[in-house]
């Protein structure tokens, strides 16, 4: 266990690394922080910190790193999140203010994470697996045919034209709605199909056919939708960053695979909206070992979505948490209202 001396020396070697990208010195380190010390005495807190594995020497320099498990324990330390300035308030008040549909939403937010980080940016579109159902309308296009329109709690429109084997009649479709927006009240659409797959019986006979087909087609929606949507933004900026890599390829190469970055999303953040950050080898992903994940999760009143930014170890994590914290919650009050 590190006392707090040391614990303040390698906050100052991982904020003066992060800085400037060059090694760090003791001389240096006594220079710009008030550590009240020696450079002899952090020369000596400096091996006790590389002992630890928590800095290394990089090629003969005389200067200090961090490692991953440096930066861990600079995280896991972390007494307060950094405040977003007022231009990047400003920032995010602009480009999620006003009304917008979901897919206005999402790409302005990661635009924002973006732009705000200098990272790379993903968003996960609301999954309607885990979402709710805030309405459901079914509009006559003709006798026999209809178009059924689901609108879940996180945004996410679904239709389905559907041709029915007969026509259902005007009565008939105000009812199965009404029914419909009954059934699937509360639970998700899932959750709700024990209670559709018995809402025929409730109809005349005659009609059964073309209520079966509108339950039919309301259930292929969420299966339909099951692939999950990721939204990236930034793929620049890991460019700019490049020196921070020792092989730039394969990092590109790792964030194409968008499957990989969904599965680290959410089983960083599971159900909660706190924010989870994973450091170099955490992410156990080939082409991954350089970059940190910091991400969390969104949704209206719980978590439905997930979203993150990716970069170098080497990153600014306060400055990271704080504006993927804000833009998380303002995403979930968008929702929820």
């Amino acid at each position: 266990m590190l006392d707090d001396r040391r614990l303040a020396v390698l906050r100052a070697i991982v904020e003066d690394y992060v800085s400037t990208g060059e090694p760090v010195g003791s001389r240096g380190l006594v220079e710009r922080h008030q550590l009240s010390v020696s450079p002899a005495t952090i020369r000596n807190d400096m091996a006790v910190l590389e002992e630890a594995g928590l800095i290394a020497q990089p090629h003969t320099s005389a200067g200090r790193v961090p490692t991953d498990a440096g930066y861990r324990l600079f995280v896991d330390q972390l007494a307060t999140v950094k405040p977003l300035s007022s231009a990047e308030r400003r920032a995010i008040h602009t480009l999620l203010d006003g009304p917008l549909d979901l897919d206005q939403i999402v790409g302005r937010a990661v635009r924002a994470l973006a732009q705000l980080t200098h990272k790379v940016a993903v968003i996960q579109y609301p999954s309607l697996r885990v979402t709710r159902v805030r309405h459901i309308e079914l509009i006559e296009l003709a006798p026999a045919r209809c178009l059924l329109v689901m609108i879940t709690d996180a945004g996410r429109v679904e239709q389905s034209f559907i041709e029915l084997p007969i026509p259902l009649g005007a009565d008939t479709a105000a009812v199965l709605r009404a029914r419909l927006n009954q059934a699937t009240a509360g639970p998700t659409l899932e959750e709700a199909f024990g209670e559709l797959d018995n809402l025929w019986r409730s109809f005349a006979e005659d009609v059964r056919p073309a209520v079966r087909a509108v339950v039919d087609a309301l259930k292929r929606i969420p299966k339909a939708g099951y692939q999950e949507r990721l939204v990236m933004a930034g793929t620049s900026n890991l460019a700019r960053a490049s020196a921070d890599f020792s092989s730039f390829m394969p990092v590109l190469e790792a964030i194409e695979e968008q499957v990989v970055l969904l599965k680290l999303l959410t089983e960083m953040t599971a159900d909660s909206g706190e924010v989870a950050i994973l450091i170099g080898r955490e992410t156990t992903q080939a082409g991954l070992e350089e970059t940190s994940l910091v991400a969390a999760g969104y949704g209206p009143g719980r978590v439905v979505a997930n979203l993150g930014v990716l970069g170098p170890t080497r990153m600014d994590y306060p400055g990271s948490i704080a504006v993927v914290r804000a833009i998380a919650l303002y995403l979930s009050r968008i929702l929820a209202a």
